[in-house]
């Protein structure tokens, strides 16, 4: 275990045992607003009658949002952010403000387009801020975070830090958030990916996000090994359970602790395989709302629904298909448990003669204007009632993403080992640290994110030093601590090591990154 910004783990044995103050309001219903595909949006605030609207974001996968404890939005953020898409560049991701306008320095987040590489989290210690967690799936690797600052842009929020590197290794398309077990941390979880190496590995990573910032806790090998890079980690409403699907056909269930985090009990229900000639391709999954009902999505020859008893001794042996579509191909995306308990599926429609991102202006059809609902997912087999194309999202489209929201409305385990915090309402708890400075070069873009925190002072010099002590890049300007973060183009950088000077009128903050 290793602290990351400078935080001790002595921290955590002091949050542990911290007394603190909770609305418990706060997270009454903060995933009632759905914003995903393209313009899609979802309004879960009359649960019995939810309502479609046009949100800003045109993407086909990964995507998050979150609203306050009213149910009213915040903000969101996806990957595939289309304008820039369109000039070629595809590995990008930006955050919408309420307004659905591009936030303030919400630009060129990591993020490739696939389908769980973003989760919102809040920042336990305050509630104007939100970590944005990325991951770097393919050609871009690693794990990152951005933070966002609603008291800014005039309560529209703007990214006070951007595209922090946590993990350089890659990483499964996998990323998934749970509240610890005393209602007000939060554990993040996803695999390490051996592509594009090849091989196969069962490591699973954690971090833990407490009011004195982000911890490296954990890292476990249990289960059996995973060799793709396109999965899913989908927890129970309780959120001691969660099963792992993969592109490769394999579903496994696991036990979580949500005090200790730790992982154990892995039940593989099916391997990874192949049949006819090509893997099954599971896509997306979900669990019925009172945790013994699991639900798969997969793209074969067909698109098809299956379910599962997850209370059976033999778990595969209660397979059951609940929906078969030959055509159009590739129809079944992912699905989510909605705030109404229901479960919602994307429905793509994939052209024969085109890619399915982004659509043709024109295409618009059954297939891609609704989802797909389970409407009693607790019951088994004809009883679920799904109705394929049931929702309609009011003239707007969806790809195969929904948004990778957490459960934000979890509550403590109550009674819990980990049980010992008085809740009361919301108060600042961010730690007293020294400042600090990051930075994360991407080389395909040929840019550096240079990101400081808990900074002091009123004005900020930056300075790029080469080996010879050349100076090749200058800014001053006013400093709005304690944040700082700049998107710096090195296009015109020689390749080799080069020094970062942060100066302000309080401290001076240096690190160094090579061009390569």
């Amino acid at each position: 275990m290793k602290a990351i910004a400078g935080i001790s783990i002595r921290v955590f044995a002091i949050a542990a045992v911290l007394f603190c103050r909770f609305d418990n309001a706060y997270s009454q219903k903060r995933n009632n607003i759905w914003c995903f595909g393209d313009s899609a949006g979802i309004d879960f605030g009359n649960l019995s009658n939810p309502s479609s609207f046009q949100s800003g974001m045109d993407a086909r996968g990964s995507c998050s949002s979150i609203a306050d404890k009213n149910g009213s939005l915040q903000f969101y953020s996806s990957t595939s952010y289309k304008p820039l898409w369109s000039t070629g560049v595809i590995k990008l991701g930006a955050v919408y403000n309420s307004y659905h306008q591009l936030m303030q320095n919400g630009d060129t987040l990591i993020g490739r387009g696939w389908y769980n590489e973003i989760v919102i989290i809040p920042n336990p210690a305050d509630s104007n801020l939100y970590y944005v967690f990325t991951a770097g799936v393919t050609s871009i690797y690693g794990l990152y975070y951005s933070v966002v600052d609603l008291s800014l842009g005039g309560g529209l929020g703007a990214v006070v830090q951007k595209n922090v590197q946590l993990q350089s290794f890659p990483i499964v398309d996998c990323l998934a958030a749970i509240k610890h077990g005393n209602g007000r941390d939060w554990w993040l979880i996803f695999r390490k990916s051996n592509v594009p190496t090849g091989g196969a590995n069962n490591d699973y990573y954690e971090y833990l996000i407490t009011p004195s910032g982000i911890i490296n806790f954990n890292s476990q090998s249990i289960g059996t090994p995973n060799s793709t890079n396109l999965a899913n980690i989908c927890f129970n409403k309780e959120g001691n359970m969660f099963v792992f699907t993969n592109y490769q056909g394999m579903i496994e269930k696991y036990d979580f602790d949500r005090c200790t985090g730790i992982i154990s009990n892995a039940i593989n229900i099916l391997p990874e395989r192949i049949i006819g000639g090509s893997y099954i391709n599971y896509l997306g999954s979900a669990i019925s709302p009172d945790g013994d009902v699991l639900y798969v999505s997969y793209n074969n020859d067909s698109s098809v629904i299956l379910q599962y008893d997850l209370t059976a001794a033999n778990i595969a042996a209660t397979e059951d298909t609940i929906w078969k579509q030959t055509s159009p191909i590739n129809a079944a995306g992912y699905m989510r448990l909605a705030p109404d308990n229901k479960i919602y599926l994307s429905c793509a429609y994939v052209p024969l003669t085109a890619p399915m991102y982004p659509y043709a202006d024109s295409l618009y059809n059954v297939y891609n204007m609704n989802l797909s609902v389970i409407n009693q997912p607790d019951s088994p087999g004809a009883a679920c009632n799904f109705q394929p194309y049931s929702f309609y999202l009011g003239g707007k489209r969806t790809y195969w993403g929904l948004p990778n929201n957490p459960d934000y409305d979890m509550p403590r385990d109550s009674g819990s080992i980990c049980d010992t915090i008085q809740w009361t309402g919301v108060e600042n708890l961010q730690a007293t640290h020294t400042g600090e400075l990051f930075v994360s070069y991407v080389s395909a873009w040929q840019k550096l994110f240079v990101n400081g925190q808990q900074l002091k002072g009123s004005t900020y010099t930056l300075t790029v030093i080469d080996v010879t002590g050349r100076l090749i890049f200058k800014e001053k300007g006013r400093l709005r601590p304690p944040y700082f973060t700049k998107d710096l183009d090195c296009n015109g950088f020689s390749s080799g090591m080069y020094i970062i000077n942060l100066t302000t009128d309080k401290e001076i903050q240096s690190k160094k990154f090579i061009k390569n």
